[in-house]
């Protein structure tokens, strides 16, 4: 039984930090190995062996939450090798088993998930890096995000509601991003990638209606944000508008993710 953080550089960052490129390496989290029966025979038909390994820590190391991202991938897998005869080969097969947090373990692991209930309000000047607002249409776009501390296996809520607009709107949309940091004493490479994007409004949705914001963490590609010295793997929001000409608006929002 193995469990492994492995980390890569983006090509963008490969010639910015190639000693790190060069250098790094997986990080074992936690390693066991056993013997489950020793020599002998296999009767014909199924055979059912039963074992068990621990899972704990190597020193200096701590147990994460299965994640797959794109630069940072935590993984544990289970590798069974069956030592057959001198003309035989070896059979080997290995599988990946999904690791959680236990309530028992939460207290030390992650932050509980108080809510922090966000209004906002977004408007041609209420947008970042906009330098010529005579380009943008005119609109007014209201609403609240139940929570940005989220626990990760309930939906990410809230609404929001499209005051008025000067140009018909073609889409509403909720994107959801992990932003992944691996860093070394040479410096710390940052990359945000797109994990999921629902559509929560089509067409020119009608001024004054309520639309509602329902998401799900989806599990495997997304994890308890985590903070460490090698690695960093966070989360944000961003609720996108697109009008009719194209033109595109976004919001965003940096939400943490917890197991309670």
């Amino acid at each position: 039984m193995e469990g492994l953080v492995n980390l890569q550089l983006s090509p963008k960052n490969v010639g910015i930090f190639e000693a790190f490129y060069n250098s790094v390496k997986p990080m074992q989290l936690s390693y066991a190995m056993a013997e489950i029966s020793g020599p002998g025979k296999l009767p014909s038909g199924k055979t059912e062996i039963p074992f068990e390994v621990p899972l704990i820590s190597r020193a200096n190391r701590t147990i994460y939450e299965t994640y797959h991202g794109v630069f940072i991938n935590i993984q544990y897998t289970l590798k069974c090798e069956l030592k057959r005869g001198f003309l035989a080969k070896d059979i080997v097969k290995a599988a990946e088993f999904i690791v959680e947090y236990k309530a028992r373990t939460l207290a030390s692991k992650c932050e509980k998930a108080v809510p922090k209930e966000v209004n906002f309000v977004i408007t041609p000047e209420s947008l970042e890096e906009c330098s010529d607002l005579g380009t943008i249409p005119r609109f007014r776009i209201v609403g609240k995000l139940d929570s940005t501390t989220c626990p990760i296996n309930r939906p990410f809520t809230g609404h929001l509601t499209i005051d008025y607009t000067e140009i018909p709107i073609k889409s509403v949309e909720l994107q959801l991003v992990r932003v992944e940091t691996c860093g070394c004493a040479e410096g710390y490479a940052r990359d945000v990638t797109e994990i999921q994007n629902i559509q929560i409004g089509e067409g020119n949705v009608a001024c004054g209606l309520e639309i509602p914001i329902h998401m799900i963490f989806p599990r495997l590609f997304t994890c308890p944000t985590l903070s460490t010295t090698n690695f960093k793997v966070e989360f944000e929001v961003n609720v996108l508008v697109i009008f009719e000409n194209d033109h595109l608006v976004t919001e965003n929002f940096p939400i943490v993710l917890t197991r309670v």
